[in-house]
């Protein structure tokens, strides 16, 4: 046997051990200030298990964008842990809005890079959130933020994908937060 040809197999049958974990690979999150790695282990195991972050962790698109049964929740923890100092609608106050176009960190403009300046934190006052939101919580958050965007949607980046770009609104105020269907997953559904 060719040293190339056992080198491959040696490949396959490593990849074959570890259930093919070149197709399962975890996405690598970055400090948005410092781009060291974030250690998704600081956060606690609640939030953890939901299918949401599960895929988020594939993929880097969350999937709680537009997803009707969720927004409510995404606005409830939003206006319960952001709000005073990024503005009720995210018009910034303290800290910068997040409701348009600029991004202070560039890679706001991924689910990604969103996610990693929540959990990470970033500059001023905005210290790392996995201590106050669970990594489900900060998906839900963040897809509220999303839904509040009022800038023309060629300016929005890559979290506004073609599926939702298809059916893009800019934000209304006097719209109403729909509430969670019946079929709502369990941690979109509302606090009494």
């Amino acid at each position: 046997m060719s040293k190339g040809l056992m080198t491959r197999a040696a490949l396959a049958a490593i990849m074959l051990a570890g259930g093919g974990v070149a197709a399962h690979a975890e996405l690598t999150f970055n400090n948005a200030v410092t781009g060291e790695v974030l250690n998704l282990e600081d956060a606690g195991e609640e939030g953890k298990d939901s299918e949401a972050f599960k895929k988020f962790l594939q993929t880097g698109v969350n999937p709680y964008n537009e997803d009707k049964n969720c927004l409510a929740k995404g606005q409830e923890l939003y206006l319960a842990m952001c709000s005073g100092c990024h503005g009720q609608k995210a018009e910034g106050k303290l800290g910068p809005g997040l409701n348009d176009s600029y991004w202070t960190y560039p890679q706001g403009a991924t689910d990604k890079g969103f996610f990693e300046i929540i959990f990470g934190g970033a500059t001023g006052q905005m210290g790392p959130m996995y201590g106050a939101l669970n990594v489900d919580e900060m998906l839900l958050s963040m897809a509220w933020v999303r839904h509040l965007y009022k800038d023309d949607p060629k300016d929005a980046g890559e979290w506004l994908t073609e599926e939702l770009a298809a059916n893009f609104k800019p934000y209304d105020a006097k719209s109403e937060v729909p509430k969670p269907g019946a079929d709502a997953p369990e941690n979109c559904k509302l606090g009494d």
